[in-house]
């Protein structure tokens, strides 16, 4: 008998490593013979550089950078053995850097993110995947671009150089002759799970700008600014991003890696199931365990777990989910183990390792009998 365990992280408690152990744990206490494997997940956010490292054998390496504030920082980002980069965008411009006060995304910026990239490709990178969750910027990646060499100029030609959403509106030509050459034979994706565009009402500024701190004027601010940016793609770039799927994510970044780095945007799930080889582990699985944090109708939409329940069920596998707390709705007659689960336990949705692996083996052997 053979079981795979694939959880995402359970934010603010648990990473996917040590999610899968405890379901590991759980699953011989059930089935002391069967083969577990462990491969922990990431959608493209929070915790996919160590995931995909540890699947691929990778290394982390650290680079100099700023963070979304312009203060210096040191940014790890992976090698992989096949020559690509994983750069968590995060690491450099993600909401955890600043205290509260700080979050304004009429200041700050992407140009740290830039500067790991070109240390990256200084490493010899053959490719950048980069993750785009967590981000605390709305500026259409031009501070990453700025980083990488592209000019922004004003009415007057003079090169604009400040930081943040402020600088959009003022945009009146992107001059691409410094960008790095090397960008140019460099096979670059975005990993992410939203399909926002970068406008509109369920554009970058009017849905995620909120969350990084814009108050209603700020948000139309920053609406009108990257309405200028993409203008300025189309007529200096011959690049139109407005109409792309996942444009908005990021602060626009995804509409930043068409327009600046030549990049495609794809499911940050799809991308580290390929990466842990999860369809050849699950071909001859007998079950699937899954899980993270939370689980409710965001989960099925390019989350982790969507990305196992779909991929469990082209190869015929039968799926159980393990969560710290579960919301309505879901997939009919699909398995949800939570720590409502637990009597006396899991109060508010947390669960230690002990109640992963209890939780573990709920699921196995209410699937598999026993």
């Amino acid at each position: 008998m053979k079981i795979v365990l694939a959880p995402d992280s359970f934010k603010g408690t648990w990473s996917a490593p040590q999610a899968a152990e405890a379901f590991a744990i759980g699953v011989r206490e059930a089935y002391p013979r069967a083969e577990t494997v462990e491969l922990p997940l990431a959608d493209g956010g929070e915790g996919t550089l160590e995931v995909v490292c540890r699947a691929a054998g990778g290394r982390i390496v650290t680079a100099a950078a700023v963070d979304p504030l312009g203060r210096p920082i040191e940014a790890g980002f992976g090698l992989l053995a096949d020559g690509e980069a994983v750069v968590e965008s995060a690491r450099t411009i993600g909401l955890p850097l600043l205290a509260v006060n700080e979050r304004n995304p009429w200041l700050v910026g992407t140009f740290g993110l830039g500067l790991v990239l070109g240390a990256a490709l200084d490493k010899g990178a053959r490719g950048l995947a980069l993750t785009l969750g967590g981000s605390a910027t709305v500026d259409g990646g031009v501070g990453m671009a700025r980083a990488l060499g592209w000019r922004f100029l004003g009415r007057a030609g003079k090169e604009i150089a400040e930081e943040g959403g402020r600088m959009l509106s003022h945009i009146a030509r992107i001059d691409p002759k410094g960008s790095d050459p090397r960008l140019a034979g460099t096979r670059v994706r975005a990993l992410c799970d939203v399909t926002n565009p970068l406008l509109g009402e369920r554009g970058a500024a009017r849905v995620f700008g909120p969350q990084k701190g814009a108050d209603p004027e700020m948000v139309e601010n920053l609406e009108a600014g990257l309405a200028n940016l993409a203008l300025r793609m189309k007529a200096d770039l011959g690049v139109d991003v407005t109409g792309l799927a996942g444009g908005g994510a990021a602060g626009g970044l995804g509409a930043a890696v068409a327009g600046f780095l030549g990049g495609r945007l794809v499911s940050g799930i799809d991308y580290v199931l390929d990466v842990t080889g999860f369809d050849r582990e699950v071909a001859e699985a007998d079950l699937v365990i899954t899980g993270e944090g939370s689980f409710d109708s965001q989960s099925l939409g390019g989350k982790a777990v969507s990305g196992v329940l779909a991929r469990s069920a082209r190869a015929g596998v039968p799926v159980a989910v393990v969560c710290g707390r579960r919301a309505e709705g879901g997939p009919a007659g699909l398995p949800v183990f939570s720590a409502a689960d637990l009597p006396g336990e899991g109060k508010g949705g947390l669960v230690d390792l002990e109640g992963l692996r209890r939780l573990a083996v709920l699921a196995t052997r209410s699937v598999l009998g026993g």
